[in-house]
């Protein structure tokens, strides 16, 4: 079978595609907590360009930037059955930003060439300091995960140019190559 019959197959034998998405930011979880309005751009245009290609948000939250949180997170959502969970902050290089660290020692299986393509789209916009861009994607249970950098632009390169337009196969691999329990 042709990798093009392959992909629509896969993208015919998919309903639904649900989304859960996390906005790691310390600071903006802390001004929460503490009862003041936090604007969230990304988190905000992560639901717009989702649900505009014709995917479903079933949650979105502002959660630290800390191991526990991320890891927390990353099994709520599997196990309320997300297709697709995402990641949006925490990825720079600072001592602070766990999100890639974590995530990445939770993965069954790495997507290695999400962050490739995220840092050579990023390129082609901003230049060298694509370089820092800590995009990572993998598997985990029968969810796809991702983490992106926080600015807007980050999320919609993301969202626009990679997952919205492959999301459906994705979910339809992950779920075939999730590990079995007995």
């Amino acid at each position: 079978m042709s990798h093009k019959c392959h992909e629509e197959e896969a993208k015919a034998s998919i309903g639904v595609v649900r989304f859960s998405i996390y906005v790691v930011s310390t600071s903006r979880y802390e001004a929460i907590r503490k009862g003041e309005n936090v604007e969230d751009v990304s988190g905000e245009l992560a639901i717009q360009i989702i649900k505009s290609a014709g995917f479903e948000v079933v949650s979105k939250e502002i959660i630290p930037d800390s191991r526990e949180a991320i890891i927390q997170a990353l099994k709520k959502a599997s196990t309320a059955g997300a297709d697709i969970i995402l990641f949006i902050g925490g990825t720079g290089i600072t001592w602070d930003d766990v999100t890639v660290e974590t995530l990445e020692l939770m993965f069954d299986k790495r997507i290695e060439g999400f962050g490739e393509l995220f840092r050579f789209l990023s390129y082609q916009e901003i230049g060298p300091a694509a370089m820092i861009s800590r995009a990572t994607a993998g598997t985990y249970k029968h969810s796809a995960v991702f983490a992106i950098p926080g600015s807007p632009s980050a999320v919609e390169l993301a969202l626009k140019k990679l997952i919205t337009p492959e999301a459906k196969h994705i979910v339809y691999l992950s779920r075939r190559s999730a590990p079995h329990t007995p």
